[in-house]
């Protein structure tokens, strides 16, 4: 468990970060690619807070996999064929466009994490 707290508590700044971008930004670049570095980050602890801090390497790759399938679902909207279309939650939460500009928000998001975890194994040997 004890491994699980930091993920958790970073876990949590994350989602306020991006519910306060959500709330006040609209229409720029923060907006747009900032909160998708973000969210693979976010996703990246959730991960982490459950299986207990195992390999980070794998786990980022593995959420960067996972948000390139997510938006490749976008791509098909796939929010519409599962019939979930008209519940706006559900909208927000999968999402309803594709944007190549999307996945170079994920993949540099993902390599920040990786640089990240990098460093932080460095700091502790």
């Amino acid at each position: 468990m004890k491994k699980r707290i930091p993920y958790i508590i970073i876990l949590i700044l994350l989602i306020a970060v991006e519910v306060v971008i959500a709330l006040t930004q609209h229409g720029n670049w923060l907006r747009y690619y900032g909160g998708d570095v973000i969210v693979v980050w976010a996703v990246y602890c959730l991960v982490q807070a459950i299986i207990g801090g195992k390999n980070p390497y794998i786990t980022h790759i593995g959420v960067l996999l996972f948000a390139f399938l997510v938006e490749f679902l976008q791509y098909i909207h796939i929010v519409d064929i599962i019939g979930l279309g008209n519940i706006e939650f559900f909208r927000i939460l999968i999402g309803t466009s594709f944007a190549v500009e999307d996945l170079f928000s994920y993949a540099l998001g993902t390599a920040v994490g990786i640089g990240g975890s990098f460093l932080y194994k460095k700091m502790q040997k």
